[in-house]
């Protein structure tokens, strides 16, 4: 009896196949690119929310000039008194209170650098010159300092960024390693590992790099909230891109999720399409999330937590669905001719072990 022996794949066919993978990086890298420099290569103010002390003509005046030559760049008012302008900036309805001097005082600006660095240091440059034009120097006072442990205010951007890639990078290994389990185990699979990424970012926060100095209960739970939305959302979107998941995970939690999270500059200093995304994107949700609840009292924390929430909900309805789609399929190869449906099981063991081989390769 003569046995035929399938020959392998030729030297064309390889070559088109890692042609067609290789059609990944280069959108990761023009995406990347296109998000990256797209939101931080020119930090611009616009509508920049600062204001002025004083009820007097001399406050109305500056107040007026600094709104006319801004054309858009900072949106002034006046307030009555320093408290009042204290408690906007601890409510982060402004960026910045510049304090007129007087024939004995030299003029001063309130900042809120746990509010944004970077804004805070936009607000400083347009007040240096306005002390400068009257031979004064400016007095700096920060009324809502961050933590010792992180003096460029940008530890809870870079904790984002540990927590996302633990987040996607384990949705490729639950949905190429674990493609065969039921969606169920996957399911908690990405629950599990929510979890021990919250705790990792919260030892990262805490006793490791001191990048908040109380509040670490509340950090853990915005942390898993965030992990979990991630991880089910990933898991859910397995099941119908399957070789492009880690291409869509990318999409939404690095190239469009860091770039309007407000981490590096909020929405005052970038483009128009990054600032509406930090309204409702899941990582502007935690940088500012954790913003409130560590140095803000939790002013405006249920936004965020809403946000999250949220975007939790969607992973839990992909997962659902993606579960009774998986049934579907299966109830229709069972139904299959049997010589079909091990020649196509073959097959799709084949095409599962290289698309598990790449997934991960792209993801590390």
């Amino acid at each position: 009896m003569e046995v035929q022996v399938s020959a392998g794949p030729t030297p064309q066919g390889a070559l088109r196949h890692v042609l067609g993978h290789l059609l990944t990086p280069l959108l990761m890298c023009i995406g990347m690119g296109l998000a990256y420099l797209g939101a931080f290569h020119a930090p611009e103010p616009h509508d920049l929310r600062v204001d002025i002390v004083g009820s007097g003509p001399q406050a109305q005046v500056l107040a007026q000039t600094l709104q006319d030559k801004g054309a858009g760049a900072l949106d002034v008012r006046t307030v009555p008194d320093r408290a009042t302008a204290t408690a906007a900036l601890h409510d982060r309805s402004s960026f910045g209170a510049y304090i007129p001097g007087g024939p004995t005082d030299t003029p001063e600006l309130l900042v809120a650098s746990a509010s944004s660095d970077t804004s805070a240091m936009a607000v400083e440059k347009v007040f240096t010159k306005v002390a400068a034009t009257h031979g004064d120097p400016l007095r700096i006072t920060d009324v809502a300092p961050v933590a010792p442990g992180d003096p460029t205010g940008q530890g809870i951007f870079f904790l984002l960024v540990a927590l996302s890639i633990g987040s996607y990078a384990s949705v490729a290994v639950i949905g190429g390693a674990g493609a065969v389990l039921p969606m169920r185990v996957r399911a908690l699979l990405a629950a599990g590992m929510s979890l021990v990424v919250s705790l990792i970012g919260t030892v990262f926060a805490g006793p490791l790099f001191h990048l908040v100095d109380h509040g670490l209960g509340g950090l853990w739970a915005l942390s898993w909230l965030y992990s979990a939305g991630i991880l089910l959302i990933g898991v859910g979107l397995h099941t119908f891109l399957k070789r492009w998941t880690t291409l869509g995970v990318m999409v939404l939690f690095v190239m469009l999720n860091f770039t309007s999270s407000g981490g590096i500059y909020r929405p005052e200093l970038q483009p128009g399409f990054f600032g509406s995304l930090h309204a409702f994107w899941n990582g502007a949700g935690y940088v500012e999330g954790v913003r409130e609840h560590v140095y803000f009292d939790g002013h405006a924390l249920g936004g965020n937590i809403l946000v999250l929430a949220l975007w939790l909900l969607a992973g839990i309805a992909l997962v659902v669905l993606a579960g009774l789609t998986e049934a579907r399929r299966h109830s229709a190869a069972a139904h299959a001719a049997p010589a079909a449906a091990n020649e196509t099981h073959t097959q799709a063991d084949e095409a599962a072990e290289a698309e598990e081989e790449m997934e991960e390769a792209v993801a590390v």
